[in-house]
C-alpha cells in the first residue's frame, strides 16, 4: 500500500453541511496536502489520495471513491471514514478526492449548473477526469468504479448516479441527501444504492425539512428508477433496521440502513457481524456497470 502521511488536526471539528459552522474555517483548510496526487481540471488544481494493495492481483482492480463532507479535508476524513482496511483484504483501490475551496470552505458542487449550486466548480467533470487519470496510472476495472460519501459527499455520490451513471457501478450515501429528485435527474440505467442515515440527524433531518429532501424521497426515487420490488425485506438488529428493495432491473437493489437515534456523522456500526466498511464493500462487490455481476 502506498504510505501516505496523514497531517495532524489540531482542533477536531464536526464537518457538516451546516452553514453556521463556516466561521470556524479559514483558507488553511483549503490548502492542498503536499503529498497528495494532483490533477488539473478546468485550470483548477485538484488533490486526491490513492491507496492500492501491496500485492495486487493481475486482474484489473475495482475502485471506491469516497467523498468527504462540506468543510472537510481528506486528511481528517480518511481517519473518520476509513476504508483503507479494504485495500488489502478485498484487493481494491480506495481514493479520497479533495473538494475545491468556496469562501474558505472545501465543498462539492453536487448538481448540474443552476441557481441552487454551491459554486460554479465542475465537480462532475473533475470526477470523470479523475477516473480517467486513475485508469492511466493503475490497472483498474472501469466496470467496477463505486462512489460513496458523507453529507455533502453523499450528495456528490447521488449526483454521479443522476448525471454520470455510465461511469459508476453503484453508490453509497452516509448522512447525505439527494438534492435532485425532479425530472432533471435522469440516469441512463438502473444503479444500486446503499443508504445509511440516522433518525436523529440534526443537520440533514431523516424526515426532511424546508431545506432538505427526506431520506424516503431518495429511496423512492431509486426504487422507481431501478424498478425494484415496492415492498422491502426488513431485518432489524438492535437499533438498526435494514430495508432491502430487491429484484430491480439487471439485478439492482436499494438497501437502506436506518440507524435509530443516529446523528450527523460518518456512522461506524455493525450489522450481522460486519462493520461499516465491510457492509459497503459487500454491497458494491455485487455490481458492475451492467448491474448484478
Amino acid at each position: 500500500m502506498k504510505n501516505i502521511r496523514l497531517f495532524t488536526i489540531i482542533a477536531l471539528i464536526n464537518f457538516s453541511c451546516n452553514t453556521t459552522d463556516v466561521k470556524y474555517y479559514n483558507q488553511a483548510y483549503c490548502d492542498t496536502p503536499d503529498d497528495a496526487f494532483k490533477l488539473i481540471h478546468n485550470d483548477l488544481e485538484r488533490s486526491y489520495y490513492v491507496y492500492e494493495p501491496d500485492n495486487p492481483t493481475t486482474a484489473p482492480l475495482p475502485v471506491i471513491i469516497n467523498f468527504h463532507g462540506y468543510g472537510g479535508t481528506i486528511d481528517n476524513y480518511i481517519q473518520e471514514a476509513d476504508l483503507r482496511p479494504l485495500v488489502n483484504t478485498k484487493n481494491v483501490i480506495v481514493v479520497y478526492p479533495q473538494g475545491s475551496c468556496l469562501e474558505g470552505v472545501p465543498h462539492w458542487n453536487a448538481e448540474l449548473p443552476g441557481p441552487d449550486n454551491k459554486s460554479t466548480t465542475d465537480d462532475l467533470g473533475f470526477v470523470e477526469a479523475l477516473i480517467g487519470q486513475l485508469s492511466e496510472d493503475y490497472h483498474i476495472d472501469l466496470d467496477r468504479v463505486y462512489a460513496c460519501g458523507y453529507s455533502n459527499g453523499g450528495m456528490m455520490a447521488y449526483a454521479l448516479a443522476c448525471y454520470n451513471s455510465n461511469l459508476i457501478a453503484a453508490i453509497g450515501s452516509m448522512s447525505g441527501v439527494m438534492l435532485d429528485t425532479s425530472e432533471s435527474c435522469v440516469p441512463n440505467k438502473a444503479i444500486s444504492l446503499i443508504k445509511i442515515h440516522g433518525t436523529d440527524d440534526g443537520i440533514i433531518p431523516y424526515f426532511g425539512d424546508n431545506d432538505w429532501n427526506a431520506v424516503n424521497d431518495a429511496i423512492n426515487f431509486w426504487v422507481n428508477n431501478n424498478n425494484t420490488n415496492s415492498a422491502p425485506e426488513l431485518n432489524t438488529i438492535g437499533n438498526i433496521a435494514r430495508y432491502q428493495y430487491l429484484n430491480g432491473t439487471d439485478g439492482t437493489r436499494v438497501s437502506h440502513y436506518k440507524i435509530l437515534e443516529g446523528e450527523h456523522y460518518w456512522i461506524d456500526f455493525e450489522f450481522a457481524g460486519d462493520d461499516t466498511a465491510t457492509l459497503l464493500w459487500n454491497f458494491f462487490d455485487l455490481y458492475d456497470r451492467n448491474g448484478l455481476r
